[in-house]
């Protein structure tokens, strides 16, 4: 790259991830901005932009702990507790199923599987980082879950008065069916004071599911792994050398992501902390999606395609329907 060129894409770059810490910042507009820095000059650091976005990530997703009172929801949120599982069990089986379908790689069929099941972005960072996923699967279940969430802040509160849901009906439905907190907050909030408070408590209780969700991501795509891996061995000829082999890394930044839940749940000192550290996450996941979009390349682009995104459209149809036809059926 000439240096007057470089210079330039030095300042743009800089000044994007200025941009990133301002408040007029959102994860979704980062990413944009890093995808579209990405696909149009292009990415002159991508293996430091990969070194800088994953410890990013891990520190974001531990500080998102501190907001999440265990107690509190699990009292406060048993009832959409029991319909969180039902649909994220539901979720990724379905997942799997258009996984075969579609075509399209495991680990992709798990990140958007994880973050339409449970808590959007927050669920696909956990999981990609718990799996070893590739930016370019990254990029795309965030953005499809960020484009998703776009269309549901102002579609549901209309779908909700059409049908009529009470502000606690609309509450579980909107904490169960849309990816984000931040798209939840601001949809039920639209809907009503009762609904607000319902909405946040019952995505509260999904964010449980973080940890033993990622836990079994990891499990099931090692254990693939493994399996292709024997097979691959097999088929060397006695004595030649086998495919090397990259050391596990051990998801360590799940331990304290569940370290920060306890102790924001039973350390009042810590209450007061709590904005500032949520700001601070939120801040920090909004620089990491501007690093995480700026190091897709057009290649990597056409090596997912846009059966990912059919994939993702499909289970957030399906959940908002299941979601909807459960408040119902519950009674709530």
């Amino acid at each position: 790259m000439p240096p007057r060129t470089l210079v330039l894409t030095t300042t743009l770059y800089a000044l994007a991830c200025l941009f990133a810490l301002t408040p007029f910042a959102s994860p979704g507009l980062a990413l944009a901005a890093g995808l579209a820095l990405a696909l149009t000059i292009g990415n002159p650091w991508p293996a430091a932009t990969k070194r800088l976005s994953r410890p990013l990530l891990q520190a974001s997703v531990v500080l998102l702990g501190f907001g999440t009172n265990l107690l509190a929801v699990l009292v406060a949120a048993r009832h959409g507790l029991l319909i969180a599982a039902a649909t994220i069990v539901l979720t990724f089986l379905l997942g799997a199923w258009l996984r075969r379908v579609l075509w399209i790689e495991s680990k992709t069929a798990m990140l958007l599987s994880a973050g339409t099941a449970i808590c959007g972005g927050s669920a696909i960072a956990a999981v990609g980082l718990a799996t070893g996923a590739a930016e370019a699967e990254m990029s795309v279940a965030l953005g499809t879950v960020f484009l998703l969430n776009a269309v549901a802040l102002y579609l549901f509160p209309v779908l909700g008065h059409a049908l009529g849901l009470s502000q606690v009906q609309f509450g579980t439905w909107a904490g169960i069916a849309i990816h984000d907190v931040s798209s939840v907050v601001a949809a039920s909030s639209v809907y009503g004071p009762q609904a607000l408070q319902t909405a946040t408590v019952v995505k509260l209780s999904r964010t449980l599911w973080i940890v033993p969700v990622a836990l079994a991501a990891r499990f099931v795509i090692l254990r693939g792994r493994t399996d292709a891996e024997k097979a691959q061995d097999a088929r060397h000829a006695p004595g030649a050398p086998a495919p090397s082999r990259r050391p596990i890394a051990i998801p360590w930044f799940i331990a304290l992501f569940v370290a920060a839940s306890l102790t924001g749940t039973v350390v009042p000192a810590v209450h007061a902390l709590t904005p500032s550290l949520t700001l601070l996450a939120k801040t920090g996941m909004t620089l990491t999606l501007l690093l995480v979009g700026m190091s897709l390349s057009r290649a990597s682009l056409r090596m997912v395609g846009v059966r990912p995104v059919l994939h993702g459209i499909g289970l957030w149809l399906a959940i908002s329907v299941m979601a909807l036809a459960a408040v119902r059926w519950a009674g709530i």
